[in-house]
């Protein structure tokens, strides 16, 4: 069973999705590879108290690594791509590049850029750290302007 809430943040609405209680999506809005809302289930606040928490915790600077428990749907190919995304570091990049070495797979990495712009659980699985090989912003479902903030504000050099 799916529910879901949308909640305020920096950076525009964010919409949260669980499936039995587990948070399975977060989604800006305009997202490209957006679910149909009618996919979302209910509106149900009930699973998203420890989100609303680490989400207002990580806006507010205090937070830079997630604990949730998250249900990522996707092939065995996109959750490997989506688990090395968990494991740069706050503040920090990788390239496509870079994540497709971390697989063992050098020549995957338009692979690893189309499994990473499917990322289902967006800002919580940190897919706005992923860049160009030569440092470039490259893709984000967000937008790109949202991606930039993102890093500005994680690295502390946020104007706003």
């Amino acid at each position: 069973m799916k529910q879901h809430t949308v909640i305020e943040s920096p950076y525009g609405p964010l919409t949260l999705v669980a499936e039995d209680g587990v948070l399975c999506g977060l989604y800006m809005t305009d997202q490209r590879h957006r679910p149909p809302e009618e996919t979302f289930g209910a509106p149900d606040d009930t699973p998203f108290a420890a989100a609303r928490e680490q989400l207002s915790a990580y806006f507010t600077g205090e937070l830079q690594e997630f604990t949730l428990e998250l249900r990522l749907n996707g092939t065995p190919f996109q959750r490997e791509v989506w688990d090395q995304l968990t494991r740069i570091p706050y503040g920090e990049t990788r390239s496509y590049g870079q994540l497709a070495d971390a697989l063992g797979n050098p020549k995957a990495s338009r692979a690893v850029g189309l499994a990473n712009g499917k990322n289902p659980i967006g800002i919580i699985v940190p897919c706005h750290r992923v860049i160009g090989a030569g440092g470039a912003l490259t893709g984000y479902g967000g937008g790109l302007p949202r991606k930039r903030r993102l890093l500005d504000f994680e690295r502390g050099t946020a104007l706003f």
